[in-house]
């Protein structure tokens, strides 16, 4: 038997769902990362950049970190962020609402405005408190070196990465004709603006777009063919660059006439112009500080190595990580050598939990006979083989203890592939530099709430064994307890 309702009627004037006051499980996820998040310690660094003169509130700080929050475990557009905020009682709980609300007292807008107004450190501060790895002792600072060799303790993994950002492949071709485009519209603004209005400058941009696209087109092109594109699209931003000199030179005021974000991209295109230019003279491929966005210059090629992507256009970190947390250690858009930050990491591996480590878990790239000496003063012991000849009876020995190691760095490399595959990670949509780096260390907050999550309940399967176990202990008793009785 099948009861037929009517699925027409109106639910919203006929139910209470929207009433979550008391209604809330106790249990789901979003309520118990409202418990673990330190809003307090976190409003009180927020709210200095903000006067008490003004007339504007401004949100508070839990409504504007859960957002972004929610953003990354979610890992969702700012449009995207608002309506799911909007269907889901348990986010509006998490983001401070204390009532079901149908139009949310913020636009998607404000995401940036969050972003921007966060500080780095308020975040760095925030994945210490998140993950931090028991408590802190302060004795051990106190101890000489002797002293501090035995009381080294626990395992610090440690790797680096590249952070994708969200730009398309550059190519020189590419650059130097998004350069020219840019410029053509300069000179038609400051040429509208001009109280000399002869003659239009040249551009022969009609021209200069031919010649591209003829390029583009191009799916295989020969070296001498992608030499001949550089220097035409080369020629045509050098006359442009003249030209718009020539207006400044004659009326110095139409600079004003630009748009901050105009003389930002004019700045940048007379970089990447010198920067293709000096390659192409000396036939080389490669320059100190090299551009790959005009929109974007802070980004730099990072190479990896990699079997996919050799190369990868982001900022890249080192992490650490200590018993299954993550720790934003270093980001930066400028390459650099990651076996340079052993030493930080290890200090900042004593601040956190009061001792040393007993081992450091770390790629071949750390193991330099500087990092060697160093962890050998202090105790720790450095993954991976050691230096000179092997002996017979210690290299089976060695050999497993380097597989074991080998075992529990994959940690980190999950910490990526989790970070990459589930949050985003993989693709930073980010527009400036302070928010790209703000948006990789709100993922590491990620990272670590779900780290906490998934201790809650494996601590609550364990209780429940343990219970369990005594109620089974208590039957038995009972049952042996009876015929003695009887």
């Amino acid at each position: 038997m099948y009861l037929r309702k009517n699925q027409q009627q109106d639910l919203c004037k006929t139910a209470q769902w929207y009433q979550f006051d008391r209604n809330l499980n106790p249990e789901n996820r979003w309520v118990r990362l409202a418990e673990i998040i330190p809003w307090d310690s976190f409003e009180k660094e927020y709210a200095k950049q903000f006067s008490e003169k003004s007339r504007h509130t401004a949100h508070p700080v839990r409504m504007g970190l859960g957002t972004l929050i929610i953003q990354r475990m979610m890992d969702l557009s700012d449009r995207k962020t608002i309506e799911a905020i909007v269907e889901s009682p348990y986010l509006q709980y998490f983001i401070g609402l204390e009532r079901f609300e149908f139009e949310l007292p913020f636009s998607y807008s404000m995401l940036s405005k969050w972003r921007d107004r966060i500080d780095l450190g308020m975040i760095m501060g925030l994945i210490e408190e998140i993950g931090r790895p028991g408590e802190n002792s302060n004795t051990a600072g106190k101890k000489s070196d002797d002293e501090r060799k035995g009381d080294n303790k626990g395992e610090l993994i440690i790797d680096a990465t590249c952070v994708p950002s969200d730009i398309r492949y550059p190519k020189d071709t590419d650059l130097l004709n998004e350069g020219r485009e840019k410029q053509e519209k300069i000179i038609d603004i400051m040429y509208a603006g001009s109280s000399e209005r002869k003659k239009k400058p040249r551009t022969y941009r009609k021209t200069a777009r031919k010649k591209y696209l003829m390029f583009a087109k191009n799916r295989n092109p020969s070296q001498r063919a992608i030499r001949n594109a550089i220097k035409a699209q080369i020629g045509y931003v050098r006359r442009n660059f003249k030209t718009i000199d020539q207006m400044l030179e004659k009326e110095p005021g139409l600079i004003e006439l630009l748009s901050e974000k105009q003389k930002r991209e004019l700045e940048t295109t007379r970089l990447v112009y010198q920067q293709q230019e000096e390659m192409y003279r000396a036939k080389k491929h490669n320059v100190e500080n090299r551009i790959v966005s005009i929109s974007q210059p802070y980004i730099r090629p990072i190479v990896r190595g990699k079997a996919k992507n050799k190369t990868e256009f982001g900022a890249k970190i080192s992490i650490s990580v200590i018993d299954g947390y993550s720790y934003l250690d270093r980001v930066q858009f400028d390459s650099y050598n990651e076996s340079e930050d052993l030493w930080s990491q290890i200090e900042a591996y004593k601040l956190r939990t009061g001792h040393y480590p007993e081992a450091v878990l770390a790629d071949q790239i750390y193991r330099t006979k500087e990092n060697r000496r160093k962890c050998a003063e202090l105790g720790i012991r450095l993954s991976g083989p050691k230096l000179g000849r092997k002996q017979v009876n210690q290299e089976k020995a060695e050999r497993k203890i380097a597989q074991m190691d080998s075992r529990k760095r994959n940690a980190v490399e999950g910490k990526f592939g989790e970070g990459k595959r589930f949050y985003g990670m993989d693709c930073i949509k980010g527009k400036t530099e302070h928010t790209c780096k703000v948006m990789i260390a709100l993922y590491f907050v990620v990272l670590n709430l779900a780290k906490r999550l998934r201790d809650f309940l494996s601590q609550f399967l364990d209780w429940i064994l343990i219970l369990c176990k005594f109620n089974i202990f208590i039957n038995f008793v009972k049952k042996a307890a009876i015929p003695q009785l009887a």
